[in-house]
């Protein structure tokens, strides 16, 4: 009786195994019909529709290993085209434009920008002759942004004169990205944040994140430059006390409520 039963589990197996094996190799010498284009016009269509941006999600396998791969050069190169990208550099341009007569920006500076997204204040400081500038995010985006993770970035303590983010609501443990944040920026440097528009009680509460460094100064921003491009912030410098850090005697005095353009 036992050796009935193990006969027959032996032909149920030697079944599935022919099965399997007649089956991969109908799919290995049989294209699927998706993988074909529709024609030579069709395809050139294709090819020159797909972007980056609009590529349809891939259905099948098929589909996804004919996607086309575009270099992250080819990528940055149509992005910087765009007037979007021209519009949101020059909005940061000119909120990088107050540091520089303030001594708290030069072309010898070392810039850390976290939370970059694209890259557009990157762009912007070095269009302006800033040439050392580091920048991070979740997501890389080269040749600009590096990956990192803006709550513990790989740098070491006091390595940078100036650190910028516009992404501190966008964060998720805003007290340990502040810190890590204000680590990396040495003593006499500056710490610049862009946040959404808030009043002088958030701007305490703001402070408050910072354990070694003063405010300076809080001002309003509002770019003009497009309609797609409406950036109205807060914009805050602070900067580690006890140093031999010193600001011109006839520093300008802007108020909260003051527009930068």
């Amino acid at each position: 009786m036992d050796r009935s039963v193990q006969r027959l589990l032996n032909r149920v197996s030697l079944a599935f195994a022919t099965i399997a094996t007649v089956s991969l190799l109908h799919i290995y010498y049989h294209n699927s019909l998706s993988c074909a284009p529709a024609g030579d016009a069709a395809y050139r269509h294709h090819h020159q529709t797909l972007t980056l941006t609009l590529s349809p999600f891939p259905k099948t396998s098929c589909d996804a290993a004919a996607r086309d791969h575009i270099t992250p050069e080819k990528r940055f190169a149509k992005l910087r085209s765009s007037r979007a990208w021209r519009s949101r550099v020059d909005a940061f341009a000119d909120l990088f434009r107050p540091l520089h007569p303030l001594g708290l920006l030069s072309n010898a500076s070392h810039v850390l920008c976290v939370s970059a997204g694209a890259g557009h204040e990157v762009a912007a400081l070095h269009e302006s002759g800033v040439a050392d500038v580091t920048a991070v995010d979740l997501v890389d985006f080269p040749p600009l942004v590096s990956r990192s993770d803006p709550h513990n970035l790989p740098f070491f303590d006091s390595v940078f004169d100036l650190g910028f983010s516009a992404g501190l609501a966008g964060a998720l443990f805003p007290t340990r990205f502040v810190t890590e944040l204000e680590r990396t920026v040495r003593r006499g440097g500056a710490t610049v944040l862009a946040v959404d528009r808030c009043s002088p009680k958030e701007v305490d509460e703001i402070r408050a994140l910072f354990r070694r460094s003063s405010l300076l100064e809080a001002m309003r921003y509002h770019a003009k430059k497009e309609r797609s491009i409406r950036m109205q912030c807060t914009y805050m410098l602070l900067y580690a006390p006890f140093s031999f850090f010193s600001f011109p005697r006839e520093r300008p005095k802007l108020p909260i409520n003051t527009s930068l353009s």
